[in-house]
């Protein structure tokens, strides 16, 4: 199978801004799932509310698009009930970590497998460019007109403390290393985060002095280093990428399996 049987060609064009970051997480996404020659018919993408949820209605697998900030308890109930299907689960930055914050924390804690990707650009891009949790201290929105006052989560730190046994951090601008990295999240057993740098040229762009999309890729590529690099310890500006976490723990629906197993032996 080729890359576009695994999309609703009938849905195309896309409803993204021209230069969002979103489609190069969609290309990235059905790449590795060409690559890792899953059968689509065991895939299940489920997504909430926002840019970013509009994933689930261009991938031909099974999905579910659901309420805002409840893409991870609809894909745990999903898990639960089918263990042996693949659950990817796209979010942005309100349905991740803000109203889907508890969600998001408890499903790194009791390590289920899901692949959850955080399409983090900073901003609440389809509802009108307000701050999110992941807004920098200082960006402006159409909530901080004046700048933002509060501390953005850090995707990597908060996924790692709540027990997530997969975390990495990659960018749009890094396609082929997003790529690969999705490729082991998804292979996994457990709960994998992977957290997308991207771009909202239209929301957050035009407001914090990134002009359009190739100062923003630009700025993805020069704001962000492999980990372990120098640069990153001298400069709080610049973030590490790649794999922080990866860890083999018990995964929760073969703990369930376990107590079924006991309970009727």
């Amino acid at each position: 199978m080729g890359t576009r049987d695994f999309i609703r060609e009938r849905f195309f064009p896309h409803m993204w801004c021209p230069g969002c970051g979103h489609g190069t997480i969609l290309n990235c996404l059905i790449r590795a799932i060409e690559e890792l020659g899953l059968d689509k018919s065991n895939i299940v993408v489920v997504s909430g509310i926002g840019c970013s949820a509009r994933i689930s209605g261009y991938v031909d697998f099974h999905s579910l698009h659901t309420l805002h900030g409840r893409a991870l308890a609809f894909a745990t109930g999903v898990k639960f009930s089918q263990p042996e299907l693949t659950i990817i689960t796209p979010m942005g930055d309100g349905d991740a970590l803000a109203i889907g914050g508890n969600h998001f924390i408890h499903a790194a804690r009791r390590n289920i497998d899901i692949t959850a990707i955080v399409m983090n650009n900073r901003i609440y891009g389809m509802t009108g460019g307000q701050y999110s949790p992941m807004s920098c201290t200082g960006d402006y929105a159409t909530t901080a007109p004046f700048g933002n006052i509060d501390n953005p989560f850090d995707a990597v730190k908060l996924a790692t403390a709540a027990g997530a046994s997969f975390v990495a951090r990659t960018t749009t601008y890094h396609a082929k290393e997003g790529i690969s990295i999705l490729k082991k999240a998804i292979r996994h057993r457990g709960f994998s985060v992977v957290e997308f740098l991207s771009q909202c040229p239209t929301q957050y762009g035009r407001r914090n002095q990134l002009v359009n999309a190739p100062v923003m890729l630009e700025y993805l590529k020069t704001h962000t280093v492999p980990i372990g690099s120098a640069r990153a310890a001298e400069d709080p500006e610049i973030l590490e990428r790649g794999i922080f976490v990866e860890e083999l723990r018990a995964e929760y629906c073969d703990a369930y399996e376990q107590v079924i197993q006991k309970e009727g032996g």
